[in-house]
């Protein structure tokens, strides 16, 4: 294996976007902010979904719309008589 080649693999910190529950687990990804857990100094990597939010870890059904397509999509549609929304 050449060495100098690969991406430090290190603690990071993982973030729930929509529950906010934190994981500390390993992995390559930096990031340019931080977070104290436990006396410790790590990475934070902030994230949409994770088996804490995800349906089928959950089992829990819901949306999980961060940017507001959900209802673009059922604004857009409506006109239409709710022939999008009966599907």
């Amino acid at each position: 294996m050449k060495q100098g080649i690969h991406p430090e693999y290190r603690p990071v910190a993982f973030r729930d976007a929509s529950t906010g529950k934190l994981f500390v687990t390993r992995s390559t990804a930096t990031s340019d902010r931080t977070i104290e857990v436990d006396g410790a100094t790590y990475p934070l990597i902030v994230v949409d979904v994770t088996s804490d939010s995800h349906p089928l870890w959950t089992g829990n059904q819901r949306i999980v719309d961060t940017a507001g397509r959900v209802q673009k999509f059922q604004e857009k549609y409506a006109r239409f008589g709710g022939r999008a929304a009966g599907r």
